[in-house]
This record gives C-alpha cells, structure tokens and sequence, in this order.
C-alpha cells in the first residue's frame, strides 16, 4: 500500500459528518429539510442541520469548525433564504471550504428560480429580501453576492423540475451517495493493493449487525495495517453515530499523551467539548453506535485508558486495533484478526515505480535493478516507498552502488520501523530471536526448540512470543523469517561492534569469519558462527586455541562442498557450551571436547577417527551425523545418550564397532549404516522395526517404540 502502518492518519479521519444542511428554516416549510434530513439518515447518511446550535448575532465557532468536518454542504436556496445574515454567513464559508479542502457543494433551489440567485434581481422576491441586508451590512454585500452567484452556477437540483417533493428528495439523496463513494475512491487514489484487503475486512466487520465488534488488523512494522485502517474508516464512517481514528496510541502512551488523546476523542465521537467529567462522557458513549481505530496498539491497558470496556460500547459499535502483536488482540477478545500480508509482485512493482519514476513503469535502463530492489523488499510497503524515494532520480551506476549497499548493511529509516517490535522483547526473547536471525532461519521447528531448550530457554514460549509479533512464521514446521527481518536482526549483531568481528555476539557473513579465525581474533562475546565454506575463496589456517578464545560459543556450523578451515588439532577440551556443532569434512582426527551440552553433532565426511574417549553426560544429544567419514573406526561410550533419535553412520567404510551401548538408547529411532562394509554385526537386543538391505551395504534400521 501507498502509506505504511507509520503514515498519518487519513484526512477523512477529522469528518464528524458525511453532510452539511444549510436552510432557512421558516421559508422551506421545516418539513421538506426534516424529511430530507431522516431520508439522508436512513441511508447512512450522517448529516447536521444548522439548526441544532443557538444562533447569536455572529456565526458561532462551533458551526464553522462543522461546516469544515462535512464532506458534502446542501444549500437549500428559498425566496427568503438571502434574508439571513446568518445564512449568508454559511454560505461564505461553505465556498471557503470548497476552494481549500475541495468540500462537495450541492445547491437546492426550493421554489426559487437558479437565476434570481445568480443575479440577485429587484424584480424578484430573492433580490428584493436580499437587498434588505444592505443597510445593515453594506460592507459584505459584495462578498455576499458573489458567493450567492458562484452557488447558483453549480450543478443542483430545481424543485419546479423535479416533483414531486419526494422524487427531489430520493435523487438529492442518490446523489450524495454517489459523490461520497467517489469521495472515498478518491481518498484512496494513489493507494496500491488496498481493494481486497478493505472487502475482506468489510465482510469480517458485518456493518450493520447488532453487537460489539472487535476486529484486528495485525502485521509486521510497514506492511500496511495504518493505511488499510484508515481506507475502511473512510468507506464505513458514515455508517455510525459517531466515529474517530486513534492514531499512534502506542506512542501516546509512551510520551504522557495518552489522556490528551482520550479527550479528543470523547470530545470528537460526543461532539462536546466540555471533558471535565470523564465517567459521565464514557456512559454518554455507551449509548451511542461509533466505529473507532485504535492504531498501533501494543497493549490493552491504552484502550481501557482510553475508553474502558469495549463490549460497553452500544450495539452495531464497530472497533479496529492495529498492532505488531497477536497477543494484544486475544487479550482484548478480538472477534476477528485479519493480518496483513505483503504486496503480491504487480502491486509491488507498481507502488516501486510510482514512488522511483513517478509512474506505473521504470525507466527502460533500470528494469533489472528494479527487479532487485522490489526483490530486496518483499512486498512490504514501507520498505517499497523507502527504497523507491531514496533511488529517485539516480543514475544507473549509483542504483547498482546502493542495492550492493542493501546487502551488507540495511536501509536505517525501514529497520527503525521493525525494530520497534524487537526493542518490546525481553532480553531472552531477543536472544531467541537473534539466534534465530543469525543461524536457524529455515529449520526444522524442532530442531530449533531442542538447541533452545538445551540452551535453558523455554522454546515453546519464546517461539510463541516471537511469532505473535510476526517476527517468525512457522511454514510446513520450519521456522521462517520475513528477509527484511532478519537483515534487521544481523543489523543489530553488526552493531555490537561494527569495526571488530570478533567482539560481536553472532558471526554469519564470511569475511568475518575468516578474520577472525585466521587472525585468532575471537573472544568470550562470541555465541555462535555460521560459515559458508563455499563463499570463502582462499583457505583459513586457524591456530589450535582458535575455539578455546571462545569459551561461550554455543552453536558452531562449518558447511560447503569442501574444506577450507585448516588445522591439524585443538588444544585443550573446547566447545563446553556448544549445543549445536556442525563441521563438514572436519580435517580433525580426534574431537575430544566436552559434549555434555551438545543437543546436535553433525561431522559429514569428516577426517575424524574417533570422537571421546571418556564416558560422558549426553542426556541433551538428540543426533549423531557422521556420515561418509570413511577413517572413523568406532563409536563411543553412548550410554547416557538417553534422548538420542537418528545416527547417522552411513559410508563410515572404516567402521567395525557400534559398541553395545547403543542397544540402551531407547527414543533411538533412525539408525543408518549403508555402506558401513568393515562392520559384521549388531547387539542382538536392539528393538528393530524394519531391516531394509541395500546393495554394497549392511542396513538401515527403524526402531519401533
């Protein structure tokens, strides 16, 4: 969408009526402007007679600001209406109106003729009442009669045209239909994507039917959940009594703001100023059918500041909350969540280019940087309009510089929208969630739960939490990450310490990693490192005590097609708090470390010969990959490995003792030896399930529990 979920609030938000009625009350026989009125108000209509306020000898503040919260203003021209000081007052202002804020005018003549209106003729009764206010008020006469002739030369309806009295009254009233759907379209023009977001949300919000309401419009931080807010406020405000869009309310409440922002909008949805006695204000809403937006809500204590109990509210009252955090919707027992989803490709590209090129299409040279850029972000709005406003107008070569910018480092204006979500975490949450970012984007769910349970966190929780903020998604039980919120949460790491690697929390990108391994520059502050051995074009020769610099490491990953970290050994017992370690063609022949904690070891196509020699805790072990390590001779003591599911042993060539340890593993589920040929035998007490041969190979083996 064209604003993000940070945008202002839509212009519309500050209409308190959908129409203005301007009449002189004696001369339109009070009936016709009542039934016009209760016709407008059956169909939703919300509309204010001028009549409803005390006239004094000025035209009272009160109705100006009025005649400004109309959308449309009906001037019901009659032969005394020029009579009126006080109506010709209005009509000055309802012109105002016109010229500055583009207000719909729509003139009635009621048995009056449009051109005595234009022209003010002494030959007509119109003139000759008119005429009467010159010696009273010689100094606005000219100003009046402009405006009188401006009015009558505006598109309206006559009542000697249309009769009887009843079919003016229907068409006036189709009529301001009309122009208040074009109205709402036209507020939404320049808006992308936004037409089936606002059918869904209608359909869910059933206008019209008895109740509270309660929906919620939930997403990341720039997806959009402000702008799709505000287009439904627009198309639906008409509908209630009284309607008001809360904006920011997360912000109002951080700033001291938030009993400000209650007293607008009492004084907005009850037309009243007078806020002095707020129990009384809040049993007065109570009675009243209002549609309000609470925007950016990050907990349910601001509405209950703000309003109370929302099943109070009358019924056929409609609310929407828009927040980062699902939790903040069930708390308030939402009768229905719509979250937001990112720009389909077309719409992204179209709100990129509008935004990039001031149009629906690039400029010829820029297609392919056009497709990266709408690539780097995602569908999300904010991000699109971002990017597109900070590319304008540049030339090929620095487009080309900027999107290799994008991938080191982030855009800062889009990563301080998301990072609001992060900075509402706990500092366990945050861990969660940038481990996740850092190392564990696209895992098993599981896989992911275990390192962090064996890391003392509660998993289940913490993955809970993050995803009601939208920060993780779980797809097919793998753990997903919107790309522009991981680079936010690698932003974060960067920013540890963006001139020394080795002094950050989490290491991913290559080059980093290679200088700290190569210049032995790691220390206490790292807890995990994630190697591509793929992207590393040169080999790293790491010093023996490279891993003992790193006592808190806990997740260790070196992955690729081939070896590249060259070391003969490692001195000491490294790898105490290492949960996950993930080594491929290992150049080590022995692994003696501490692996009490290890919940993953993963040594494809290692060089290692045997792992430890001593017995060892292993209750956290769930998984033992080895395959294709063809100097690996035998296992060790697996006994307390009581929790361990899948070993993998296949084209372990050199393999000829399993030990029998492994037949008192019982959660053991997968045990894979094909290709295992130095291997004869197996305890005969292991549970199998299935024995299934395969060609050159002994076994692979599923365990029935």
């Amino acid at each position: 969408m064209a604003s993000s979920s940070s945008s202002c609030p839509p212009r519309n938000a500050k209409k308190m009526y959908d129409v203005f009625l301007s009449f002189r009350g004696e001369d339109t026989r009070d009936n016709f402007t009542s039934i016009l009125h209760l016709f407008l108000s059956m169909k939703s209509i919300k509309t204010f007679v001028d009549d409803q306020l005390i006239r004094g000898e000025n035209i009272s503040r009160s109705l100006l600001d009025i005649i400004e919260a109309s959308s449309i203003s009906i001037i019901i021209f009659s032969q005394r209406y020029a009579s009126s000081r006080w109506c010709l007052d209005e009509l000055l202002k309802i012109l105002e109106c016109k010229h500055e804020y583009g207000t719909i005018v729509i003139p009635v003549f009621y048995h009056v003729d449009p051109s005595h209106v234009r022209s003010q003729s002494l030959d007509s009764p119109f003139g000759k009442y008119f005429s009467e206010l010159e010696k009273h008020y010689p100094e606005k006469m000219q100003r009046w009669k402009k405006a009188l002739t401006e009015a009558a030369n505006l598109s309206g309806f006559d009542s000697h045209v249309i009769r009887p009295e009843s079919k003016l009254i229907e068409e006036i009233a189709n009529d301001v239909l009309k122009r208040l759907d074009a109205t709402f379209q036209s507020k939404n023009k320049g808006l992308v994507g936004v037409e089936c977001p606002i059918e869904e949300i209608e359909s869910l919000l059933r206008v019209g039917s008895e109740g509270v309401c309660k929906l919620g419009i939930w997403g990341i931080g720039g997806i959009g959940k402000t702008t799709i807010a505000g287009a439904v406020f627009n198309k639906i405000s008409r509908h209630f009594e009284g309607s008001y869009f809360a904006l920011n309310v997360r912000e109002a409440e951080e700033t001291g703001g938030i009993k400000d922002l209650q007293k607008k909008l009492l004084s907005e949805l009850l037309n009243d100023g007078n806020m002095r006695n707020i129990e009384s204000q809040l049993n007065r809403l109570a009675r009243k059918k209002v549609l309000i937006v609470f925007d950016d809500v990050s907990h349910r204590r601001q509405i209950e500041s703000l309003i109370g109990c929302l099943d109070e509210l009358a019924s056929g009252s409609r609310v929407i909350i828009t927040t980062r955090d699902k939790q903040v919707l069930k708390n308030c027992w939402a009768n229905q969540i719509y979250r937001m989803k990112e720009l389909v490709y077309a719409d992204a590209h179209k709100l990129f280019c509008q935004c990039a090129f001031g149009g629906d299409h690039p400029d010829a040279s820029h297609t392919e940087l056009t497709d990266r850029a709408i690539q780097y972000a995602q569908g999300v709005p904010l991000a699109l309009k971002v990017l597109g406003c900070h590319l304008c107008g540049r030339s090929e070569e620095v487009w080309e510089s900027a999107m290799r910018k994008l991938e080191k480092i982030p855009h800062d204006e889009i990563q301080k929208v998301l990072k609001i979500s992060y900075d509402s975490l706990d500092d366990s949450q945050k861990n969660v969630f940038l481990d996740i970012a850092c190392f564990f984007e696209g895992e098993h769910r599981d896989e992911v739960t275990s390192f962090f349970d064996a890391s003392g966190l509660e998993a289940k929780i913490e993955l809970s939490v993050l995803e009601g903020k939208s920060l993780i998604t779980c797809f097919h039980n793998h753990i997903r990450m919107h790309d522009l919120i991981r680079d936010m949460g690698r932003e974060i790491v960067r920013n540890e310490s963006i001139e020394h690697p080795g002094e950050r929390s989490r290491l991913w990108y290559h080059e980093d990693i290679y200088e700290v391994l190569k210049n032995n520059s790691g220390t206490e502050k790292i807890k995990g490192i994630f190697l591509d051995m793929n992207k590393v074009n040169r080999e790293i020769h790491m010093n023996s005590d490279a891993f003992s610099k790193m006592p808190n490491l806990r997740f260790l990953r070196i992955y690729g097609d081939e070896n590249k970290c060259m070391v003969s050994h490692l001195e000491g017992v490294p790898f105490a708090e290492v949960r996950h370690l993930e080594w491929a063609q290992c150049p080590l022949k022995t692994l003696n470390i501490c692996a009490e904690k290890l919940v993953s070891l993963r040594m494809p196509c290692s060089k290692v010969e045997q792992l430890w020699d001593d017995v060892q805790d292993l209750v956290n072990l769930k998984e033992i990959d080895l395959s294709g390590s063809e100097s690996l001779t035998k296992l060790p003591d697996l006994s307390q490995a009581k929790n361990l599911k899948i070993l993998m042993l296949g084209g372990c060539l050199s393999l000829m003792d399993t030990r029998s340890s492994i037949q008192y593993l019982n959660k053991l589920e997968v045990l894979y030896l094909r290709k295992c040929e130095s291997l004869t035998s197996l305890p005969i007490s292991i549970p199998f399930k299935d024995i299934i041969n395969f060609p050159g190979g002994i076994v692979r083996v599923q365990f029935m529990h």
